[in-house]
């Protein structure tokens, strides 16, 4: 009788926890702001838009390999963006095999997704981490070339998505007024010259790295942003104690 009353106690505790706790439906389309959520553990719930091919991804939450293949099947694969080249008006952006460290918070990703089209439901008791959602590399000719998740796009010149009508090869296309099909899309490009280059993709697997580090050579300044978002610096070295953000991650200097 007691371990009964025991049970029942602990069931309505739960319950009682689980009502208490906040909850967060997300928008996948245009973002949703979790700067008040930032440390905060919730309910989260969103619902995403899957087409066969590459589509993007940047979640304010981690999540694990096997919650990856669990959502998107075994097959999937994810990608982080780690360098970029270019030739005349073409701007190569270099993606690295990532899925075996999961999914960020707060880092735009491209992920292939091998089954049909169809809503997948992402819904997690997680930790919520707010920061800017962006990665951002310099060609040698100077062009500032950042990727960013939904809700960091900004309106403007220069901004690049993946569509889902022609998604089969990650290909970046310029975002106009009168485009359609960028279902696929979540995250951006955006090109600092403007909307005048064409961009295209390459992968490597984990274990290439000669042309990785290649890429990501070519961009060696490393800008720091205060947790106001006010750049402090260009170097991580000799930084006061603090919060700061640094390529979309939060670090904390003691």
């Amino acid at each position: 009788m007691m371990k009964r009353l025991y049970l029942i106690a602990a069931l309505a505790l739960a319950t009682l926890t689980a009502s208490a706790q906040q909850r967060l439906y997300l928008s996948t389309y245009k973002g949703t702001d979790v700067t008040k959520l930032d440390g905060k553990t919730c309910l989260v719930s969103t619902t995403r838009s899957m087409y066969k091919g590459w589509n993007t991804l940047s979640l304010p939450f981690s999540l694990s390999q096997q919650e990856l293949n669990e959502l998107f099947g075994s097959d999937c694969r994810l990608e982080k963006l780690v360098g970029v080249e270019e030739a005349g008006a073409t701007v190569q952006l270099n993606f690295q095999d990532c899925k075996a460290g999961g999914v960020e918070a707060n880092t735009p990703y491209i992920l292939y997704y091998t089954g049909e089209n169809r809503n997948v439901k992402i819904a997690k008791e997680a930790l919520i981490a707010y920061a800017p959602s962006a990665l951002s590399f310099t060609t040698p000719s100077g062009d500032r070339v950042t990727m960013c998740g939904a809700a960091s796009q900004t309106n403007g010149q220069g901004l690049y998505g993946v569509m889902v009508v022609n998604n089969s090869d990650a290909n970046f296309v310029r975002v106009g007024d009168n485009t359609q099909g960028f279902y696929a899309t979540r995250c951006y490009v955006q090109l600092a010259s403007g909307d005048s280059k064409l961009l295209t993709t390459r992968h490597f697997a984990l274990g290439e790295t000669t042309a990785v580090k290649a890429a990501v050579a070519q961009d060696n300044a490393t800008e720091v942003y205060n947790a106001s978002g006010v750049k402090v610096s260009n170097s991580k070295d000799n930084l006061k104690p603090g919060l700061y953000v640094v390529k979309g991650q939060k670090i904390l200097v003691k």
